[in-house]
C-alpha cells in the first residue's frame, strides 16, 4: 500500500470551501482513478491534509498527473491556499 499526504495551508477561514471540494470530487477518485483504494481529510490547527490510499507508486504519481488532479482539485483549491502544497507519497511495509 502507498500513500499519496498532500499538505495544504489553508486559513481556518476557508476549510469549509476546501472540504467541499474534497467532498465533490472524493467519489471520482475512488472510482475512476487507477489503483485508488482510499481517500481522507485529515484537519489540524495548523494545516489540511489529504491522505490518499493506492496500490502501487505509480498508480500515485498517475494520480499527479491526471485530468481530476490538476484541472479539478488544484484549480478549485488555489484561491484558497496561502502557500504550495507539501506533497509525499510514502509506501506502508
Amino acid at each position: 500500500m502507498f500513500y499519496l499526504q498532500i499538505t495544504l495551508k489553508i486559513a481556518p477561514a476557508n476549510r469549509a470551501a476546501a472540504a467541499e471540494i474534497y467532498n465533490r470530487y472524493k467519489q471520482p477518485f475512488l472510482t475512476t482513478i487507477d489503483g485508488a483504494q482510499s481517500k481522507a481529510l485529515l484537519v489540524r490547527d495548523e494545516d489540511v491534509q489529504v491522505l490518499h490510499g493506492f496500490e502501487t507508486q505509480e498508480t500515485a504519481n498517475g494520480y499527479l498527473g491526471s485530468a481530476l488532479f490538476t484541472n479539478d482539485v488544484v484549480e478549485g483549491l488555489k484561491p484558497l491556499l496561502e502557500a504550495g502544497p507539501d506533497v509525499r507519497i510514502y509506501h506502508v511495509v
